[in-house]
């Protein structure tokens, strides 16, 4: 991860622009006087810088709740905070080069909001969920240009390769998200997507609720297939094929196609290097044979002016409230010049979402953007409204 080891900390005047760069303000941990959180917006992307003060050094680099897919970004502001400061850097690991040009041409990149707002539909769309090396979902792209393809992924090295060849490859039907996939599918509309492709996810087999293939995965993956699409498994793991096979397997009426060491038009590296060691491949595909009813979901994330003080909203923190399908948990309580924020998980329990929420004399909002219009997101926006009236 990008980071400046700093000999010490300096604040400056909130908010200012150093080049380009605008630092927002900045907010102090309520309970730990060894954190502190800098919002920062680059290019219309909003985040934190995280200063953190580990092992008798400090660091400043980014939250990872809110760091944004751009990597060069995260560099611009981190140069930037330390030139506004004058910080004594003791030791970087951030390059001081220029935006490599293919990033500079890209449009593919784009936040959840885009598709929120106004799902496209002027294609068949494809979905390939953690598309690591890119390899797969170049390949379908250059090879489909009637198609759109939305690649899922959330290692930001692997976003920045297929970023840089969809512009070499000219390629106009490739999209790119770094979000939670599992949160995505709970807005794409019903019968629109011909293939889910979620090749050689993270076993997870110390934690099997982070798997991808779960029962509400299957659930959204039927309703948003048309007739005949597919949500195609491949993996290397044999307990990751088991598990899945039976999660499949449990729906009343389901048709799937089972296939071993199955070779496809093109593989990513690290199912070559799999081969070479003779592991065994498994493919578990799912033909979706019915027709869904269009996704409706109403609701807002307003809030009403909180009846809690400040003190009152500090003390929640590390409380949990739990609610039919879903919990709020407060994680963390930081002190602004304004007022108060909480950086909180919400939602159901196998997919929550993580963000802030700031509260000032103005009102309460979500940092840095709203949550995804779930059915889960929203009785939790209820209950949080609930709780912080008292």
């Amino acid at each position: 991860m990008p980071h400046l080891h700093i000999k010490e900390f300096k604040k400056i005047d909130f908010p200012q622009i150093c080049d380009e760069v605008s630092f927002n303000f900045i907010a102090a941990n309520a309970k730990h006087n060894d954190e502190k959180l800098i919002s920062t917006t680059v290019e219309g992307e909003d985040f934190f810088l995280l200063v953190k003060e580990e092992d008798n050094r400090t660091l400043l680099k980014t939250d990872k709740l809110t760091r944004p897919a751009s990597i060069y970004n995260v560099h611009r502001a981190l140069l930037a905070y330390a030139k506004a400061a004058g910080l004594h850097v003791i030791n970087s690991n951030v390059p001081q080069t220029q935006k490599n040009i293919h990033l500079q041409e890209e449009t593919a990149l784009k936040k959840i909001a885009y598709f929120a707002s106004e799902f496209p539909l002027d294609k068949e769309v494809r979905i390939e969920v953690g598309f690591g090396s890119g390899r797969h979902l170049l390949h379908q792209a250059a090879n489909n240009p009637d198609v759109l393809f939305i690649g899922i992924e959330i290692h930001r090295p692997s976003i920045e390769q297929v970023l840089k060849q969809s512009v070499i490859q000219e390629l106009d039907n490739l999209f790119v998200l770094d979000y939670d996939a599992r949160l995505f599918m709970e807005l794409v509309p019903s019968n629109i997507v011909g293939a889910i492709y979620v090749h050689f996810p993270v076993p997870w087999d110390k934690k099997p609720h982070r798997r991808v293939i779960s029962t509400s995965f299957i659930e959204e993956a039927r309703r948003v297939l048309k007739i005949g699409g597919t949500l195609e498994l491949r993996t290397d793991s044999e307990n990751y094929y088991v598990y899945s096979y039976e999660t499949f397997i449990t729906f009343n009426k389901i048709t799937l196609q089972i296939n071993k060491n199955r070779d496809i038009a093109i593989s990513s590296k690290y199912e070559d290097r799999w081969k070479k060691m003779e592991k065994n491949i498994y493919d578990v595909t799912m033909i979706n044979d019915k027709y869904s009813d269009e996704l409706a979901i109403a609701g807002d994330f307003i809030f009403s002016k909180p009846a809690l003080n400040f003190e009152e909203i500090i003390g929640l923190h590390n409380k949990t409230f739990r609610f039919e399908g879903g919990f709020i948990h407060f994680e963390r309580v930081y002190k602004t010049k304004e007022g108060v924020m909480l950086r909180l998980s919400m939602g159901s329990f196998d997919r929550p979402e993580h963000l802030y929420l700031i509260i000032n004399e103005e009102g309460v909002t979500y940092y840095p953007e709203l949550p995804l219009k779930s059915r889960s997101n929203l009785n939790a926006h209820k209950e949080l409204n609930r709780v912080l009236h008292g």
